[in-house]
């Protein structure tokens, strides 16, 4: 008798453990997320100049002595359970003469993303053009790992990606707001992305901030300027601009397709 009432006791002792960490446990279906994006200057600049090239190295040594090595820009993710709504924060810093136009240390998309019709339109500067890409969600394919980071207090775990069948990404995700987004087109973990590094393209994408708060479904509405076109034709557009720049300039296109 008395080992039954023992197991009895640790079984309601179980119990209102779970119980207590289910209460404590927050999660979050709609709000606001505060992304700041990181370029790495330096390593941006170094990786084009070879060690012969006088010139640009003296340019470089120069540019340091301006500029800071981290571009840092902001941006908002408006979301819901069906919805979100990825916008830049216009960047009022000094002006950068050598990257000012560079798509690859300057935000250029506000995308809109429906998680139930697996939609996506974002609205996209291409030098002087602006575009409305109209397509599916951008694919990504996953593999999960057991590592965890806290990201803006939330436990995210890692995941390792690839997307445009070549751009290698690391994001961490967490469950605790269950909603399949992130920042710019980044989706598809079963949790929100809070935060992305594209190792190789020298950029990351982190959350600083999250505000648990009701959006109203009128401000999640997608952008509607610029010639509508899909992401194939993007990319055909993108790829014949780049032809007339050289192969050199080509592994600087990704920022266009993203």
């Amino acid at each position: 008798m008395k080992k039954n009432n023992i197991t009895k006791i640790c079984i309601l002792l179980i119990i209102s453990i779970q119980s207590y960490y289910a209460q404590e446990t927050k999660f979050i279906t709609e709000g606001i997320i505060e992304y700041e994006r990181s370029n790495n200057m330096y390593a941006l600049i170094q990786r084009g100049i070879t060690n012969d090239d006088v010139v640009s190295n003296m340019r470089f040594e120069e540019y340091k002595k301006t500029f800071p090595q981290f571009k840092r820009t902001k941006s908002t993710l408006q979301f819901s359970e069906k919805k979100s709504l990825f916008t830049p924060i216009k960047n009022d810093s000094a002006s950068d003469i050598f990257f000012e136009n560079n798509p690859a240390v300057n935000q250029i998309n506000t995308t809109y993303t429906d998680y139930d019709n697996h939609k996506q339109i974002t609205e996209k500067q291409v030098f002087e053009d602006r575009f409305l890409v109209q397509d599916s969600i951008q694919p990504v394919k996953w593999k999960i790992t057991d590592e965890f980071r806290e990201i803006a207090g939330f436990n995210c775990r890692r995941a390792n990606g690839l997307i445009m069948d070549s751009i290698y990404v690391v994001a961490f995700y967490t469950d605790q707001i269950p909603v399949s987004g992130g920042p710019e087109s980044f989706n598809g973990l079963p949790g929100m992305i809070l935060g992305v590094a594209l190792p190789h393209e020298n950029v990351t994408w982190f959350a600083k901030k999250i505000n648990d708060i009701r959006i109203e479904p009128r401000k999640l509405t997608p952008p509607n300027k610029g010639k509508i076109i899909n992401r194939k034709e993007l990319k055909q557009t993108v790829t014949d601009i780049f032809k007339s720049f050289g192969s050199s300039f080509q592994s600087s296109s990704w920022p266009f397709e993203l």
